[in-house]
């Protein structure tokens, strides 16, 4: 069924594959310029059938965060030109109309933010004005303008984003909208401003043109709105005359995760099909679905009647024709990347796909076919390897272990992490696919890479974890944290891991799941009422082991991601792990530890094992050999000092294309 069109209203899409909207942070001013032109072509000729572009704001553009802005007609010219290019592709494309309310950054221009009610928003920090009567006009206005340059400019969709904690989401619901007019106060008074946008739209923009909207299947906040509500709102906007409904999950500031690595791929598909029992309209699956297979199952199990590849088509722009032609995809590993550069307002950029966003960056033959050996295979030397095959180049790899991935085969063992893999396994593939030679349990050394005669060698040796050979630690049990996500065992019950960065909390979150329920243990026991939810919950958050995490600075995992990282400290919290800060280990005895807070404390916590998680030192000793002795000789990755998998992926892809 993916590949099957579909209709929407008078539009007819070529397959049931959607690239959601997303904001880039790429924009100037609101304008579209050529880099964006060129994001979105790429995913056109990668044969997404419906491209949504936006965020697009309908008021003056949101200059923290470079949105598209579509506000006036000096802007249309822009549109214009994607729109001409996207179609001229291959792709259906529509507009995504946004108003941030709340959640707008504005104020840190000097600008108002505004909102149904003067409520703090937890995402900003920042309290609203709350709107007027005529401003709430004015903004209804706006839309309805909006949608229709939409129209002008050749898109052949529109969306009004009705989720994730944004304007219309704000009115409706009662945690966020306090008024006591017509706009307050019940689900009719508080799906009125909505309902006046679309109405407002269908005016300008005539019977025929598709409107969509971007409906949040729930808020998950305590006290705002449900599937059950939102099925209610689902059957409004079809009377009102929408065509589409995509579905995606909750707020930005609501407490469960949507699109980390932990939502499990496809978790939130059952809102979908909550909203598609109650209307007759095309309804779209959202959050989590990279896999195309997971795509195809959702469709034939009547959950939705179209699914979105969102930042799958990020990581891949070829996602959909790769799936048609059952091609190897470099799936979207959830890392989040892309969400923390543009909290950084770097601009959106993809840890796997060095491309994104500079698509004007391509791959050119080289005229010269040269030997080229790549020694190790964690990311940077498996992106090395295949920048250099896809020039042309004969490519060997040597890996010292028995598999590929480096250190990324520690990265993917924590909780939720598992989506990492899919990212060796593209690897896997796609150099097969380009003739790289993988040499496993080989290991280098100057004398065995001269003998090869290689033109150029890469050295991708990564890093070695970090130790504390200056402390007492007699003949206590200690243990990298390296060496237990590789597998050995620790002795319990027990554990201190000194170290609270981002490897030092993800060990303590791995420690603190062994023991606790499994998942087809959970199904079986609340299939069968077992026992008390109270008690499973207990079951899935208290394992066999008693973690405790000791950090010298002041807060945790402070190397890790915004995104990832509230969710990896909220699953520390579930899980009972006890995080001490300020404080400094002073010595390493059989069971026990000995820290020392700022005040020159002295504290002593039991200890049957030590896990050190306290950072790792480059491993170029190799590099250092070599450089003298052959002419092109490259370090890379965390070989050069540790680094993030963005860095390792760009760092390698730029070098590479640059010989």
């Amino acid at each position: 069924m993916l590949f099957e069109p579909v209709k929407i209203g008078n539009l007819t899409v070529s397959n049931r594959i959607v690239m959601a909207a997303m904001n880039l942070g790429w924009a100037k001013d609101g304008e579209i310029n050529q880099r964006i032109v060129d994001f979105y072509v790429e995913r056109a000729r990668g044969e997404a059938g419906l491209i949504v572009v936006g965020g697009v704001t309908v008021e003056s553009p949101i200059t923290h965060g470079n949105f598209i802005s579509i506000h006036n007609d000096s802007l249309l010219a822009g549109h214009k030109m994607l729109t001409s290019a996207v179609k001229k592709a291959g792709a259906c494309i529509g507009l995504q109309l946004f108003h941030a309310g709340r959640y707008s950054f504005g104020f840190l221009d000097g600008r108002d933010v505004v909102a149904p009610s003067p409520i703090p928003s937890k995402l900003t920090r920042y309290t609203p004005r709350e709107l007027s009567l005529p401003e709430i006009k004015n903004i209804v206005c706006n839309f309805a303008d909006a949608a229709d340059r939409a129209q002008t400019a050749g898109y052949q969709l529109v969306e009004f984003i009705m989720s994730a904690g944004y304007l219309a989401s704000q009115f409706l619901s009662p945690l966020t909208n306090q008024r006591s007019d017509e706009y307050g106060g019940s689900m009719e008074n508080r799906m009125r401003f909505p309902l006046e946008v679309i109405a407002a739209i269908r005016k300008k923009v005539g019977p025929d043109f598709p409107i969509g909207v971007r409906l949040g299947g729930s808020d998950f906040i305590e006290g705002g709105n449900g599937w059950q509500e939102m099925s209610l709102v689902a059957k409004e906007l079809e009377k009102a005359s929408v065509n589409i409904l995509n579905v995606t999950g909750g707020w930005h500031e609501a407490p469960i995760p949507q699109i980390q690595s932990e939502v499990p791929r496809g978790t939130y598909a059952y809102l979908a099909a909550k909203i598609k029992e109650q209307v007759h309209i095309p309804v779209v699956a959202s959050n989590r679905i990279n896999n195309p297979a997971l795509a195809e199952n959702i469709l034939q199990n009547g959950q939705a009647d179209l699914v979105t590849v969102a930042r799958g088509f990020l990581a891949d722009p070829e996602w959909a024709s790769k799936a048609r032609l059952g091609k190897p995809i470099r799936k979207c590993i959830a890392c989040m990347t892309c969400l923390d550069t543009l909290f950084m307002g770097r601009g959106l950029q993809c840890a796997v796909n060095p491309q994104c966003g500079r698509e004007d960056q391509k791959i050119i033959k080289s005229p010269q076919v040269k030997k080229f050996l790549v020694v190790g295979s964690g990311p940077a030397g498996l992106e090395a390897a295949r920048i250099a095959a896809l020039k042309g180049h004969q490519v060997t790899i040597w890996e010292k272990a028995d598999r590929i991935g480096g250190q990324w085969n520690i990265a993917l063992v924590p909780p939720g992490k598992q989506e990492f893999k899919s990212l060796l396994d593209f690897y896997e593939q796609e150099l097969a696919y380009l003739g790289v030679e993988i040499v496993l349990n080989k290991t280098a050394d100057p004398a065995s890479v001269k003998s090869e005669n290689y033109n150029v060698v890469l050295i991708a040796t990564g890093a070695v974890p970090r130790s504390l050979p200056f402390l007492p630690r007699a003949d206590a049990n200690v243990i990298s944290a390296w060496d237990v996500l590789n597998g050995s065992p620790v002795k319990g019950p027990n554990i201190v891991v000194v170290g609270g960065g981002s490897v030092g909390c993800e060990t303590a979150l791995f420690l603190a799941e062994k023991g606790t329920l499994d998942a087809e243990s959970l199904k079986f026991m609340m299939l069968n009422r077992a026992e008390k939810p109270d008690t499973l919950f207990e079951l899935l958050t208290r394992g066999s082991l008693h973690i405790k995490l000791v950090e010298m600075g002041d807060s945790l995992a402070s190397d890790m991601g915004r995104s990832p990282r509230w969710g990896a400290l909220r699953h520390m919290r579930t899980l009972g792990v006890e995080a001490i800060t300020n404080v400094k280990v002073s010595s390493i005895a059989p069971g026990h530890v000995k820290i020392v807070t700022m005040n020159n404390e002295e504290h002593q916590l039991k200890a049957d094992t030590v896990v050190l998680a306290i950072g790792s030192i480059s491993n170029d000793r190799l590099h250092y050999e070599l450089k003298n002795q052959m002419d092109e000789v490259y370090l890379l990755g965390d070989a050069t000092g540790p680094a993030k998998l963005l860095n390792a992926t760009q760092q390698s892809f730029d070098l590479v294309n640059g010989l």
